[in-house]
């Protein structure tokens, strides 16, 4: 079912968010991700991996990681906490939305510092080539609190389901989850900014 069909006949939206954990810029070892499973707000499932830092992995990770789960069939939307993980692991969006043929949105609690962004780029391998796959995901869109990027999904549509998605705050529960889960993980306890 299509997700403006879900909206007017006010019924469940499933989404999963994925975010990564915490981690030293200096680490060798991957990363762990985490993907929620919400059904509206309320939590249903999760799926654990790990992609490389500042690799080249983390859409081929995410792709296989739902291809193999059974949370893929009941899944409406699938949102990023931003489009890089692990450092600059670079998620393709269109590449991804193609893969597992959901809509594919990358949330920011900020608008991206693009100049800094780019600085940062210019210091590791391949910047340009990471850069050209951040800028395939195409146009950021604003509604407050959100800043996202879609692709598979009309860009009004999104900004009718987010606020659907999200209990509190500025983030949809899903990634929220995420981002507290995995800082639990990793340091012992949830972090403070989710």
């Amino acid at each position: 079912m299509k997700l403006i069909d879900l909206i007017e006949q006010h019924k469940t939206i499933r989404v999963i968010g994925f975010d990564d954990t915490p981690f030293s810029r200096q680490q060798k070892e991957p990363v762990n991700i985490g993907g929620i499973i919400c059904a509206g707000t309320r939590f249903e499932g999760m799926l654990w991996s790990q992609v490389e830092v500042d690799g080249w992995n983390a859409t081929e990770i995410l792709t296989q990681l739902l291809l193999n789960s059974k949370f893929l069939p009941q899944l409406h939307l699938l949102l990023l906490d931003g489009l890089c993980f692990g450092g600059f692991n670079v998620i393709d969006l269109p590449l991804l939305h193609h893969n597992i043929n959901l809509p594919c949105v990358s949330v920011m609690r900020k608008y991206p510092k693009f100049t800094a962004i780019k600085h940062a780029l210019s210091r590791i391998s391949d910047g340009e080539k990471r850069l050209e796959i951040m800028e395939k995901a195409g146009e950021i869109y604003h509604l407050d609190p959100f800043y996202f990027q879609v692709i598979g999904e009309n860009p009004e549509i999104i900004s009718k389901v987010l606020p659907i998605l999200t209990d509190r705050g500025k983030v949809p529960e899903a990634l929220r989850l995420a981002h507290l889960i995995g800082s639990a993980i990793i340091k012992g306890e949830s972090g403070k900014q989710a």
